[in-house]
C-alpha cells in the first residue's frame, strides 16, 4: 500500500513533468516560429542591403558625372570669355564670327551648368535613398539581435523547465519581432538614441 506521502509526491512528479512538457512545447513552437521570421527578415534584409549599395554607387556615379559637367561649364566659359578678349582686337569683319563663337560656348556652358544641377538632385535623391534604406537595416539588425537574445533564453528555459524564464525571453521576442515588422512594412519605428549606442 501506498503511503500518503508518496501518493502526493507522485502527483507532483506528474504535474511537474506536464508543465515541463507543455513548458517545452511552448519553447519549441516560440523558437520554430522566430527562426521562420528571421528568414523572411533576412531575405527582405538582403535586397535592402543591394538597394543600399546600387543607391551608394548611383550617390558616386552622379557626383562624378556633376564634377565632369562643372569642368565642362568651366572650359566652356573659359573659352567664350578667350574669345570676348580676343574680339575686342579683331578686326570688324571678324567680330561676327566670334560673336558665333562666344554664343557657342556660352550656350554649351548653360547646358553644362542645367545637366549639372540634374545631376546634384539625382545624387542627393541617392543619398536620401541610401539613408532611408539604412533606417530599415537598422530596424532589422536590431531585430535580428533581440530574436537572438530571445533563441538563447529560450534555450535556457528549456533546460531549466522555469516558466519565469519563459516569460522574461518574451520581451526581446516582442520587441525583436516589433523591429522586424517595422522593417518589412516601412514603418517609422527607429530608437535612434539606441542606434547611436550601438553604432
Amino acid at each position: 500500500m501506498l503511503e500518503p506521502t508518496d501518493v502526493i509526491d507522485r502527483a507532483t512528479e506528474a504535474a511537474e513533468d506536464a508543465s515541463a512538457k507543455r513548458l517545452n512545447a511552448a519553447v519549441a513552437i516560440t523558437v520554430a516560429a522566430l527562426a521562420t521570421f528571421l528568414g523572411i527578415c533576412k531575405v527582405k534584409d538582403d535586397n535592402i542591403v543591394q538597394a543600399m549599395q546600387q543607391a551608394q554607387v548611383d550617390k558616386l556615379d552622379y557626383w562624378a558625372y556633376y564634377q565632369a559637367r562643372t569642368i565642362r561649364a568651366d572650359v566652356a566659359e573659359q573659352a567664350a570669355t578667350s574669345l570676348e578678349l580676343a574680339k575686342a582686337g579683331a578686326p570688324a569683319a571678324q567680330v561676327a564670327a566670334y560673336d558665333q563663337a562666344i554664343a557657342s560656348y556660352r550656350a554649351k556652358q548653360a547646358d553644362q551648368l542645367k545637366k549639372r544641377d540634374e545631376l546634384r538632385e539625382l545624387a542627393e535623391k541617392a543619398q536620401a535613398d541610401y539613408n532611408a534604406y539604412g533606417k530599415r537595416d537598422d530596424q532589422f539588425d536590431l531585430s535580428d539581435a533581440l530574436l537572438a537574445i530571445a533563441i538563447a533564453l529560450l534555450a535556457v528555459t528549456a533546460l531549466t523547465h522555469m516558466w519565469s524564464l519563459f516569460i522574461v525571453a518574451l520581451v526581446p521576442t516582442v520587441f525583436g519581432v516589433l523591429m522586424g515588422l517595422a522593417g518589412l512594412m516601412n514603418l517609422g519605428i527607429h530608437p535612434n538614441l539606441l542606434f547611436k549606442l550601438l553604432s
